[in-house]
């Protein structure tokens, strides 16, 4: 069984960062492995370790630069890496949905998986769309929000507990070949261990462009447009009381006495 999951470079911004026009320059940044992609790429590992599956892919849409986090996922003891990147891509402002699952469609056919673990969303553009419309785009079962997995390799079933809002939990059975979107939680992600990041260099991330995967650029472009950054403007301001604590108790109260809220 070959499980492919997808993963995505996300930008962290620092305590302190200034907005350029419509972005926040590189020296604010700080790369890192989605979170939920984290927990998908644990899922897939565990399957691996538990002989379920016989080879862990994972696959990312990035520049060059998002070989590093990628190559966590090989730390992490995925077997082998994709990164698709082109640069008719380079101009656009935000991938959207449409983007990400025409290319993830190209690499699911290709790759020809039994089962796909896609990140329930990402911490930057937060659509929590892509598995869905990966699974409608290659015509697989699909379940999202998945924070519990029993996978029956034999009978090809997967398990699935769903998480949904009002704290209920949905049981249900999904058919393999299916994509399944991971929720944090599902398991406790491991650190790569120092042996797993030597193991790392040597394991494969193979470069993938547009061309390679038959795909037409001019079919590609993003309906998103990003128009405006801010930094959005506190509602509220803060007042810190310094002092001892008698001092700062007095300065509290006398605080929520013109608040109305105390006599």
């Amino acid at each position: 069984m070959k499980v492919l999951v997808t993963v995505k470079e996300v930008a962290e911004l620092a305590d302190d960062f200034e907005v350029e026009g419509t972005e926040v320059d590189d020296r604010y940044l700080e790369y890192d492995l989605n979170e939920w992609d984290d927990y998908a790429v644990e899922e897939g590992v565990q399957m691996n370790e538990a002989g379920i599956a016989d080879e862990v892919v994972s696959v990312t849409i990035g520049p060059e630069r998002a070989e590093e986090t990628i190559r966590m996922a090989l730390a992490k003891g995925a077997d082998r890496a994709i990164r698709v990147w082109d640069e008719a891509l380079e101009d656009a402002d935000l991938l959207d949905v449409k983007t990400k699952t025409q290319i993830l469609s190209a690499i699911v056919e290709a790759e020809d998986p039994d089962i796909v673990l896609t990140g329930v969303q990402a911490g930057d553009d937060a659509f929590g769309a892509t598995g869905v419309a990966l699974a409608d785009s290659i015509g697989f079962e699909w379940a999202a929000v998945v924070n519990a997995l029993d996978l029956d390799a034999d009978t090809g079933v997967a398990h699935v507990h769903r998480e949904l809002e009002g704290g209920v939990e949905e049981v249900t059975d999904v058919e393999l070949p299916a994509v399944l979107t991971i929720q944090t939680g599902i398991n406790e992600p491991r650190y790569a261990s120092l042996r797993g990041i030597r193991q790392a260099q040597s394991k494969e991330i193979a470069p993938k462009s547009l061309d390679d995967l038959d795909l037409d650029a001019a079919e590609l472009e993003s309906d998103l447009t990003l128009t405006e950054m801010y930094e959005p403007e506190s509602e509220s301001d803060a007042e810190i009381f310094e002092g001892s604590a008698e001092e700062t108790a007095g300065k509290l109260a006398e605080v929520l006495r013109e608040k109305g809220v105390a006599e």
